[in-house]
């Protein structure tokens, strides 16, 4: 089916976007997704009935249905590790029975969603002024990109998030803070990860130099109840969640905490109801008109059948400034794999690079490559219909039509003849000609537009649960498991290993000459 998909692109080769909507009047409609108060448009890329038609077709093939039906029914779907794949269940907020081994895992999810309000109205009611998360990959890019793009509805702490081993981050971040009234939540499942334990150590000594007791200071959000009883930390501020969500899926639990501590117990349902009505959209809807299906075909149209390598995030929402870098993890570290379910190695390239920054800063940075570049860099634009702030209308009404003007400009360029245009009357003959040149954009460069009402804890759950899909879809077409991470160990154990030798008590004999050189120069520049 690939290789049906690659003819039916190198037939299109030469034909630009603008020419469909030419030939199709209603092709803006017809090629959109609406979805719990969103908008998906996909309208502005090569896709048409013939490309559309075998793109559901590989997703039929693959059996979508069906897994996304195990997924939801508790199968275990994450087959390296033998694991069920079950963050949606910590937003099953009307307790439909979920069964994982034979057991309903719905009525532990709601008491612990439970334990946390409590907690959460306690800490908000308390005089605690700063609330510090310390974790690290999924324990810190989720709650941290919530929590700043719900900042309109922060009426609690103010929350920081540590998750660099390097000591600038919880030195910077420990100048921001009273002592005196600053709480800590160690977000680790196992209570061992390194970067972790580091920086959560260095909070209770902070502590402890400025004279305060650590009692009562700090929460763990993790499944390692005894490791967390050796800091003093009383069962009732011990959250654990099962081996069944993985880390970069886990802001729906405990794992959420900073995040409803700052915006309320009720905001945070709200969230939770948003990434619920996301997933009975996701299982009800039909393959075509399925947001999050058409996302990911969408994107392996670009990826994996078009040859185009990275995928820009655009957020026309400046408090979505870190979902870049959520997405980042949530599908390159899902998806980024090289062999599929059975071991065999892929017979097509895995996901994309992903990257991004929100706009209209990014036009002042890299938006020169996207649009004139010699690589195509397919773009992925969201924008709000209004901002929280109506006193500064003219403000987003600006960003409004600076996000609708970049994918146009992506679609339509500026020909040669346009360009000449530009300079004509400032240049003569062959100084015209060179100068018009650096004025053609070539156009014909696909996006997708995601466009919601307001970005309110609803629509950031619908958002995120839309993302979650989408890589979920994509690993199922590639046959890969996309919930193991088994690239980041190699580097864990290596850095273990060279600690030592970092700190002069081992020798670096036997490793190879670039590190040995490295480790020389660094040792002699301390």
């Amino acid at each position: 089916m690939w290789d049906d998909l690659k003819r039916l692109a190198a037939a299109r080769e030469e034909r630009r976007i603008e020419a469909l909507f030419a030939e199709d009047a209603d092709r803006a409609a017809r090629f959109s997704v609406e979805a719990g108060g969103m908008l998906l448009d996909f309208s502005k890329t090569q896709l048409d009935d013939e490309v559309l038609e075998a793109l559901l077709a590989l997703a039929e093939a693959a059996q979508v249905a069906p897994r996304r039906e195990a997924m939801f029914a508790g199968a275990k779907i994450n087959e390296t590790e033998g694991r069920a794949v079950l963050h949606t269940a910590l937003r099953n907020l009307d307790g439909a029975p979920v069964l994982v081994d034979g057991t309903d895992v719905m009525p532990e999810v709601l008491a612990t969603l439970g334990r946390m309000e409590v907690l959460a109205e306690e800490i908000r009611a308390s005089g605690v002024t700063d609330v510090v998360n310390i974790g690290i990959g999924g324990s810190d890019l989720g709650p941290k990109m919530g929590t700043i793009a719900l900042a309109p509805f922060h009426d609690g702490p103010r929350c920081h998030f540590v998750s660099n081993v390097d000591g600038a981050d919880i030195a910077d971040t420990l100048k921001l803070c009273n002592p005196a009234s600053t709480l800590f939540i160690i977000a680790s499942k196992t209570f061992t990860t390194i970067e972790t334990m580091t920086n959560a150590k260095t909070a209770w000594d902070w502590l402890e130099s400025k004279g305060q007791t650590t009692e009562g200071k700090f929460i763990a959000l993790s499944s390692n109840q005894a490791k967390a009883a050796e800091w003093g930390i009383p069962e009732t501020r011990v959250f654990g969640f099962e081996d069944w969500v993985g880390g970069r899926y886990s802001m729906w639990g405990p794992i959420g905490l900073s995040m409803m501590i700052a915006i309320g117990p009720d905001d945070f349902r709200a969230f939770l109801r948003g990434g619920m009505e996301m997933d009975a959209h996701f299982r009800d809807a039909p393959l075509a008109q399925n947001m999050p299906v058409m996302l990911a075909l969408v994107g392996m149209w670009h990826n994996q059948v078009l040859g185009y390598t990275t995928r820009a995030v655009l957020p026309y929402d400046n408090r979505l400034a870190r979902l870049p870098a959520y997405l980042q993890q949530l599908e390159m570290e899902s998806n980024g794999k090289g062999v599929s379910m059975d071991g065999a190695d892929l017979t097509v390239t895995s996901g994309p690079v992903v990257w991004g920054e929100p706009g209209t800063n990014g036009q002042h940075a890299f938006y020169q490559l996207i649009h004139q570049g010699t690589r195509v860099v397919p773009c992925e634009f969201m924008v709000a219909a209004r901002g929280h702030e109506p006193e500064l209308r003219h403000h987003h009404e600006l960003l409004v039509a600076n996000c609708l003007a970049q994918s146009e400009a992506l679609m339509r360029g500026r020909s040669l003849d346009e360009a000449r245009g530009k300079v004509a009357g400032k240049f003569e003959g062959d100084e015209l000609e060179r100068q018009a040149r650096h004025r053609v954009f070539p156009g014909n460069r696909p996006s997708t537009t995601l466009v919601y009402a307001s970005l309110d804890p609803q629509t950031l759950g619908r958002i995120v649960a839309l993302y979650e899909h989408r890589v979920f879809v994509e690993g199922v077409i590639l046959n890969i498991n996309s919930y193991d991470q088994w690239g980041v160990e190699l580097g864990k154990e290596l850095a273990t290993a060279l600690g030592p030798m970092v700190s002069g008590a081992q020798s670096a004999e036997g490793k190879d000459g670039s590190t040995r050189q490295l480790l020389t120069f660094l040792s002699q520049n301390v």
